[in-house]
């Protein structure tokens, strides 16, 4: 009987260490995506912030040099 006590107090730190690695991973999971989801909303605010500049020195929209 103490083999099989020992085998079940086994597989429980087992399944205990298990559980806790799940759990730090997921973080760090949840952790990542919140860091990628940020970097996609400033990557399309400077792709906003780019096209904004290019419109404005857009040389078909400026009038001609006056000496034309």
């Amino acid at each position: 009987m103490s083999d099989d006590s020992q085998r079940i107090s086994e597989l429980e730190s087992r399944l205990e260490f298990q559980d806790e690695t799940i759990t730090r991973l997921n973080d760090a999971l949840v952790a990542q995506q919140n860091r990628l989801d940020q970097l996609e909303k400033r990557q399309q605010q400077l792709i906003e912030h780019l096209k904004s500049a290019q419109a404005k020195d857009d040389p078909a929209k400026e009038p001609p040099p006056p000496h034309y």
